[in-house]
């Protein structure tokens, strides 16, 4: 029965994670970073609806006299 030859797994594993550290250094250089950010304001403005300047009470079943 042959033996399984091992003597190329050092070089193959050795390109193989090369070749992914250039691959994922190349796709981390694509993105874009902003190095600076600024704070965007948390104030949202008030809109105004219609129904909240009326005033509505709801009635549930169970709340009313029996």
């Amino acid at each position: 029965m042959p033996q399984l030859d091992t003597s190329t797994w050092f070089m193959m594993i050795m390109s193989m994670l090369l070749t992914l550290f250039i691959i994922f250094q190349l796709k981390i250089s694509k993105h874009i970073f902003f190095f600076n950010p600024e704070p965007t304001s948390t104030e949202t403005q008030k809109q105004n609806i219609p129904w909240e300047t009326k005033w509505t009470k709801i009635y549930l079943p169970l709340l009313l006299p029996q």
